[in-house]
């Protein structure tokens, strides 16, 4: 796995909860979280998902848009989006092209059992579309103020 930090990150076209086409050029002149999470409704992505949507104010004071992927489809997403009141766009990645180029498709390990699965990172991009952070195997609950922070630097 290349690590994309100062690279000009990959961009891509994935349908959002809505069915709407998003590509990552379309965000030229914001900055953009691309954040990866396993899968909708599990613990974790439900908690770091609320976070987001808790202080999405925040982080659009500091012109950071927010993007969510996963591997699960449009339905999925629309659930997940309706059940916590989500505020911004979920991509399904089913395909997994844009997990793999970014390198967040990854062996797992639980229980003794290997399987492959999206890792929980992120990636801060600039106004540019470079990598200007990665932050690995976030911490859900925290994640939001790592962010604002670097941000706010």
């Amino acid at each position: 796995m290349s690590d994309l930090l100062n690279q000009l990150a990959p961009d891509f076209k994935l349908e959002d909860q809505d069915r709407s086409q998003r590509s990552l050029v379309e965000y030229r002149g914001k900055k953009v979280l691309l954040y990866f999470y396993p899968k909708d409704n599990t613990p974790g992505c439900t908690v770091e998902a609320k976070c987001f949507r808790n202080r999405l104010n925040e982080l659009e004071a500091a012109g950071v848009q927010v993007l969510g992927v996963s591997a699960d489809d449009v339905e999925s997403h629309q659930k997940f989006v309706r059940k916590f009141g989500l505020n911004f766009p979920l991509l399904a990645d089913v395909d997994k092209d844009v997990v793999q180029a970014y390198g967040v498709w990854v062996e797992k390990n639980m229980f003794g059992k290997k399987y492959m699965g999206i890792q929980r990172d992120s990636f801060l991009i600039d106004e540019k579309g470079m990598v200007i952070k990665v932050y690995r195997k976030v911490k859900p609950s925290e994640h939001v103020d790592e962010i604002l922070a670097d941000v706010s630097v």
